[in-house]
């Protein structure tokens, strides 16, 4: 087992706290439901509530709250928000996840 320096400690505690804060967003049933939906790409609200029987209040909360923390991105086509994942490292935890747990299974 190595030792660590403190530079690797800084290093391994500034991971940490970045793992932290996206773990702490995805602990979040609904959350989670919704960017499993946008691993398969961008959809709108009205996509995402029939897929997900959130209702709309919850539903525009939780994208608010992945939208502020840079989780999601939002593209405005005339009437309709289309939302899609835009933080690669959460693309690769819900991957991660969809192989341990399936975001498909019935």
């Amino acid at each position: 087992m190595s030792k660590c320096n403190i530079d690797n400690v800084d290093a391994i505690r500034n991971s940490a706290s970045q793992a932290c804060s996206i773990l702490k967003l995805l602990a979040n049933e609904d959350r989670l439901m919704l960017l499993c939906q946008l691993t398969q790409g961008e959809k709108n609200v009205g996509e995402l509530e029939s897929a997900t029987n959130i209702q709309q209040p919850t539903l525009s909360q939780q994208l608010t709250i992945l939208r502020k923390d840079g989780i999601v991105a939002i593209r405005k086509d005339g009437k309709f928000n289309y939302y899609s994942i835009a933080s690669d490292e959460v693309i690769q935890v819900m991957q991660t996840l969809g192989q341990l747990y399936g975001c498909n299974r019935s």
